[in-house]
């Protein structure tokens, strides 16, 4: 419930602080050869992996457990919104029709067990494109907080999907850059990459603002494309 509220918290400023999930996406959609005309878009908060699309769809179904972040998606004749938490097995299980590929970039991280989603993903028997942040994500921040990451290893990650996905599997680490730390604290809580997880109290996140030396944040990506 914590990272679903934060979300449609965020969802307002979402599109102005989600840069390294638009890197992500584009990326992501770049990887794609056969231009699908059907597509499932599992976890698509305002859009983002539709907007990076360039050629003409079909049918683009975008499931989202954020009705604020739906309701800043792209409007299109081809454009299906449903709200729906892919944590939920019957979710997934009740997703009816054919599609070319399923895609997911920036939200798999935050599934409460990864390994029922991928299998109910297999389950919809269509090639994958996933892009999911890792462990190393936040990693000389979680040190100078001395704090274990919050998200899976990108080994865990690969061990779980090679059981449903025939693909290829690539990590990728992205930096940026901020003015202050005041600037990048506020990205952290804007951008939903912190999936509202609070891990630290107010009095530990100012000191933490102090001593971390970098004006850097880093993020680490697994991707997944069969």
């Amino acid at each position: 419930m914590r990272v679903r509220a934060e979300f449609s918290r965020s969802a307002e400023s979402y599109e102005h602080y989600s840069i390294i999930q638009q890197r992500v996406a584009n990326k992501l959609v770049r990887s794609i050869t056969d231009m699908p005309q059907k597509i499932l878009d599992i976890g698509c908060g305002s859009g983002t992996v539709f907007k990076a699309i360039d050629w003409e769809l079909e049918h683009f179904r975008a499931l989202d457990f954020s009705e604020s972040m739906l309701s800043n998606h792209p409007a299109s004749e081809c454009v299906t919104c449903q709200l729906a938490d892919f944590n939920d097995i019957k979710t997934l299980e009740a997703i009816e029709g054919d599609f070319d590929r399923i895609i997911s970039a920036s939200a798999l991280q935050w599934a409460t067990n990864l390994d029922t989603v991928f299998a109910s993903i297999a389950a919809l028997k269509a090639p994958v494109s996933l892009a999911i942040f890792t462990c190393n994500t936040f990693q000389s921040l979680y040190e100078c907080a001395k704090l274990k990451p919050i998200l899976r290893c990108s080994d865990e990650v690969v061990t779980l999907a090679k059981k449903y996905f025939d693909a290829h599997y690539e990590v990728v680490t992205y930096t940026l850059e901020f003015e202050s730390s005041r600037e990048m604290f506020r990205y952290i809580k804007k951008s939903g990459v912190s999936g509202g997880r609070r891990v630290l109290s107010y009095k530990q996140t100012k000191r933490l603002m102090q001593e971390y030396a970098h004006n850097y944040l880093e993020f680490e990506v697994l991707f997944i494309c069969s």
